[in-house]
């Protein structure tokens, strides 16, 4: 029997910056069960969190880092950290869990590449 093991926190980075530079504590709307390595969008009415989708109108369409760790915000808000900057990443670890076509995601690393984070 095959056993497969969840992402770790931080097992898609190959490097950030120095300190903490590249992190941002953030919260996570409601709704949300998130895998580290989660590509999220910032809701602009709220400020909150959710998993990135190119279709969205929300502001949740521009993708503005990637999840740290996992966080199960189902049933409530939850704080997270996402990766906001300066860092280089293993793309095939990342999530885009709401896009359906190669558009989206490269739309994504395009939003990403602007934060500096490099997708290797």
């Amino acid at each position: 029997m095959a056993l497969t093991e969840a992402l770790r926190p931080g097992e898609f980075i190959l490097s950030e910056a120095n300190g903490s530079i590249s992190r941002e504590e953030v919260t996570i709307a409601s709704g949300q069960n998130l895998a580290a390595g989660t590509v999220v969008g910032k809701v602009s009415a709220s400020g909150k969190y959710i998993a990135y989708d190119d279709d969205n109108a929300d502001g949740s369409q521009t993708a503005a880092g990637i999840l740290y760790a996992a966080v199960d915000a189902t049933s409530a808000d939850k704080k997270g950290v996402i990766i906001a900057r300066h860092a280089e990443v293993v793309t095939s670890l990342l999530t885009f869990v709401a896009t359906n076509d190669a558009g989206d995601i490269t739309a994504g690393k395009a939003d990403l590449a602007a934060l500096q984070i490099i997708l290797r």
